[in-house]
């Protein structure tokens, strides 16, 4: 059997699928998500877009839900969050042609 690798570590696999985005500048992107695998929580890092070769390195440093701040988001729940980080010129809005972009990452350690 193989030993983890950073046994006090619990590593989440996250992904979100994106509605609706804004570039805010070069770095910064808000967007409409749907979590569809998680929960995702604030700090959660993305480094790749599903079906895609270019690599992303975003931060999710704000969930708000319902109008309200808030940690973290769960499976099937919408959300307005803000997205940090290298990669952002590649996010995209869904429409019925291309449907939804997800993006894949690891939420931080506990």
């Amino acid at each position: 059997m193989t030993e983890p690798l950073n046994p006090g570590s619990h590593v989440v696999e996250v992904e979100l699928e994106i509605d609706q985005v804004t570039i805010v500048d070069p770095a910064e992107a808000t967007a409409t998500v749907r979590c569809i695998l998680g929960p995702v929580r604030r700090g959660a890092r993305f480094d790749h877009i599903r079906d895609a070769a270019e690599a992303i390195d975003l931060e999710l440093t704000q969930i708000l839900a319902y109008g309200r701040s808030v940690e973290e988001l769960d499976p099937v729940h919408t959300a307005h969050v803000t997205l940090r980080g290298t990669g952002v010129q590649l996010l995209a809005s869904a429409t019925p042609h291309s449907g939804w972009q997800v993006i894949q990452g690891t939420n931080p350690p506990l």
